[in-house]
């Protein structure tokens, strides 16, 4: 019973980092999808003095999701914000899906995607 406690004392004080890291395991190692375990993690214990549920996001991930049909504004778009050579923003803009950036604070991936999309890319944050 003090090992079951200990576990769920664990799992209550995971970060959102940890949860996701966890969620992967789950995944890859034993066959159990993400948005069951997410469920798991969010749901908590039911005791009155549990942390609230609804953890605010921190670190936000900024997508490529396509070049568009400007794809050269893109590139330079992607050159001059990454600080990348031609061929590096070339090959990440022709790779697209993919991540540009990870680990961000909101405003940051907010502004590298409102100067994107301008560019003419479409962009997700996540």
């Amino acid at each position: 019973m003090a090992d079951l406690k200990a576990l769920a004392e664990t799992l209550v004080n995971l970060t959102v980092k940890d949860v996701q890291e966890l969620a992967g395991i789950l995944k890859d190692d034993y066959g159990i999808e993400p948005a069951a375990a997410a469920v798991a993690m969010v749901a908590g214990p039911a005791s009155a003095d549990a942390a609230p549920a609804a953890v605010e996001q921190t670190e936000f991930d900024v997508i490529l999701q396509s070049g568009g049909a400007n794809k050269l504004n893109v590139v330079k778009e992607v050159k001059n914000l990454l600080g990348l050579g031609l061929k590096e923003a070339k090959d990440l803009v022709d790779g697209a899906p993919q991540p540009l950036k990870t680990g961000i604070s909101k405003d940051e991936a907010e502004s590298l995607k409102a100067k994107l999309t301008e560019a003419g890319a479409q962009v997700e944050i996540k």
